[in-house]
């Protein structure tokens, strides 16, 4: 452990943005999931709507550092390329 008073402070606000970040990376992994399990079951109508909010929460952890914008670009493309192959 550090002894020295900024280095304590900087391990406690490092261990936080590790949780936020963790938190905020599995929300995204949920997303991403449902996108998936939406596209596998063949229903376009709820594949719009959780990739609308998958979107939200990858650009939303790009913007906060979590991921590379690059990442999150390519991603939401496949996805929204993935949804607007289906067929009705």
């Amino acid at each position: 452990m550090a002894n020295i008073k900024s280095a304590k402070k900087r391990v406690l606000v490092a261990a936080r943005n590790a949780e936020r970040n963790k938190a905020i990376r599995s929300d995204v992994k949920t997303a991403v999931k449902k996108v998936n399990a939406a596209i596998a079951a063949g229903d376009k109508a709820a594949a719009q709507e959780t990739l609308k909010e998958a979107t939200k929460k990858l650009d939303m952890a790009a913007t906060k550092g979590v991921f590379h914008k690059n990442m999150t670009s390519r991603k939401v493309s496949r996805m929204a390329k993935a949804v607007s192959g289906m067929e009705q």
